[in-house]
């Protein structure tokens, strides 16, 4: 259920009048620089590039963050840029962070600045898409950053720009993403107090912002069970271990993880199965069959439950059956929960509201995806926000989803991430002693 924030109420939660520094200012230049907020997303639009290969992007980016002055840092974590504002007064450093990377999808939207890439992905030529619109983000950071640039006497403390490679994942035998960048020190040097970013959603009303605070994105874990028996003739089943029969028992097996030992009213999981392998023709019992599939959570506690359930059903299911069971958990890679820091959500409510309008300001369950941003809130207090991105005339039913061919934006709703991203900045800064 969507829930509307009020602002008078949320000032009232942190017990201080809500700042409204500078926002009409903010907001004017908002909506003057908004054409060339529109310009860069369709330059990244049509130009995208893959995981840990945005060399193109990278250096469209550092050049103009460059002519704002700001100290730039490229090369980080493979391909990322980040860049520093110093006000030149003692404050706090707040990170504001933007993804970089585009998807092997072919587009089909008919848009004049379409992309027409190519590039190969795990051996196959594909075309290359923002599908989930990183194109938005850049430029909405962008924005931001000439913003507070011009507002730089208003701020105490720095700014850190962090626009990062892939968020979709690193190409395989790689490492990337922000587990990288944290690795390599993004939020050290100036260390970073708190960070924020936002992701925009197609199927969200334009000037709609949605929030929650604690878990608003799952953890995510793949996995990878190897059941092993002993191969036989399909005409002589009793001469074999069959790790078919055992991978079936397990698979149904592991839907009771999250159906009977999962407390679901305190925090939803799921498990999925999304592939299963084995066997070469049809009278043949094969030694072993491959499973892999996915664990989604949204607390730690759940996670550390899941995981051992996981295990202990397919082990002790496959011992049952005089079989072994190998789990590798997670398989290659692993997310936390993208976390929402309770008291930072509540302290920067007023601004959202400020910002959008109370009634535009909507508090929402979690999901089921994961995000990389996860790895920064890890380290440092973060909010993490969803603006919208969908035509208000137009159905839900019709908007399409992220991750597809048919995935469109409007670039009318960029104009409040901008506005977002300035204003979360500039309130903090004075908030924070």
């Amino acid at each position: 259920m969507l829930k509307p924030i009020s602002f008078a109420l949320a000032s009232l939660a942190i017990g201080v009048a809500s700042p409204a520094f500078a926002s009409d200012s903010v907001s004017k230049m908002a909506d003057k620089i908004e054409p060339q907020v529109i310009e860069w997303r369709h330059h990244f639009h049509e130009n995208p590039e893959l995981s840990n290969r945005e060399f193109e992007t990278a250096k469209y980016i550092a050049k103009y963050l460059r002519s704002l002055g700001l100290d730039v840092q490229t090369g980080i974590a493979h391909t990322g840029v980040v860049a520093v504002l110093d006000s030149g007064k003692p404050g706090p450093v707040v990170g504001l962070r933007a993804d970089m990377d585009g998807l092997p999808v072919t587009e089909t939207v008919d848009l004049p600045w379409a992309s027409k890439a190519k590039s190969t992905y795990r051996g196959q030529e594909t075309g290359v898409m923002h599908a989930c619109g990183h194109d938005t983000h850049m430029a909405m950071l962008m924005g931001a950053a000439k913003i507070l640039v011009e507002h730089k006497d208003q701020l105490r403390g720095k700014v850190k720009f962090i626009f990062q490679p892939a968020e979709e994942g690193a190409p395989d035998g790689e490492e990337g993403g922000a587990e990288l960048m944290v690795k390599e020190g993004v939020l050290k040097n100036p260390d970073v107090d708190a960070i924020f970013g936002l992701h925009i959603n197609s199927q969200t009303d334009v000037g709609i912002v949605k929030y929650r605070s604690g878990g608003i994105m799952a953890a995510v874990d793949p996995y990878k069970i190897v059941v092993k028996g002993k191969q036989a003739h399909g005409a002589y089943p009793w001469l074999s271990t069959d790790p078919v029969v055992t991978a079936a028992q397990i698979i149904m097996g592991l839907q009771t993880v999250v159906s009977r030992e999962a407390n679901l009213t305190q925090s939803a999981a799921v498990v999925t199965v999304g592939k299963i392998q084995g066997g070469i023709r049809s009278n043949i019992i094969p030694n072993e069959v491959e499973i892999i599939g996915t664990i989604r959570t949204l607390d730690e506690g759940v996670r550390d439950k899941v995981h051992e359930g996981v295990r202990r059903k397919a082990e002790h299911i496959a011992k049952s059956m005089n079989a072994t069971a190998e789990v590798t958990l997670p398989l290659n890679y692993s997310y936390p929960v993208t976390y929402n820091n309770p008291d930072l959500m509540r302290q920067m409510l007023p601004t959202l509201s400020r910002t959008a309008g109370d009634t535009n300001v909507q508090e929402v369950n979690p999901v089921t995806g994961a995000e990389d941003f996860s790895f920064f809130q890890e380290k440092v207090p973060g909010v993490y926000l969803f603006v919208g991105g969908k035509a208000k005339d137009r159905p839900l039913s019709e908007a399409p989803a992220h991750h597809t061919p048919e995935f469109q934006v409007e670039d009318s709703g960029m104009k409040l991430g901008v506005k977002l991203l300035a204003n979360l900045t500039m309130d903090y800064m004075n908030q924070k002693p």
